[in-house]
C-alpha cells in the first residue's frame, strides 16, 4: 500500500487510481487489493459488471466471477475532486461510453502518514 508522509497532491493520487484500475483491467485483482487501503474488491467488480452489462447490453449472469476479460472494455473517464481535496470520484466508460457506475476514493490520515482508501461505488 502506498503511504505518503504528507498529504499527497492530486496528481499522485490520480496516478495510484490509474494503477489500481489498470491492475483490475489486467485481471490482477490481488495486486490491486494491495495497492490501496480498501474494501474487498468483489463489490467493486460486481458493480462494474452491472454497469458493463447495462452499457453493453450483455448477459446479467454471474459470468464476471469466472472470466474477467470484460474489464478490458472499461476505462477511466474524468476525475472529479471534492472541495476538501481529500475525495475524488472517477467516471467509468465502456467502449468509450459512460456507464452508470463511478468509483470514489479518499485520502485519509493514518499513523504512518496518508493512504488512499476506497473505492466506494456510486450509481
Amino acid at each position: 500500500m502506498r503511504i505518503w508522509t504528507e498529504q499527497p497532491a492530486e496528481a499522485d493520487v490520480e496516478a495510484v487510481v490509474r494503477r489500481y484500475f489498470g491492475l483490475l483491467r489486467a485481471g490482477r485483482v490481488s495486486e490491486a487489493e494491495q495497492l490501496i487501503d480498501h474494501h474487498p474488491v468483489r463489490h467493486v467488480l460486481k458493480s462494474l459488471w452491472a454497469g458493463y452489462v447495462e452499457a453493453s447490453r450483455g448477459s446479467g449472469a454471474d459470468e464476471w466471477e469466472r472470466d474477467l476479460s470484460w474489464l478490458g472494455e472499461l476505462d477511466l473517464a474524468e476525475f472529479r475532486w471534492g472541495d476538501t481535496g481529500s475525495h475524488v470520484y472517477v467516471g467509468i466508460t465502456c467502449r468509450a461510453r459512460p456507464i452508470e457506475v463511478a468509483l470514489g476514493f479518499w485520502v485519509k490520515p493514518v499513523e504512518a502518514g496518508w493512504v488512499l482508501a476506497g473505492p466506494s461505488t456510486l450509481w
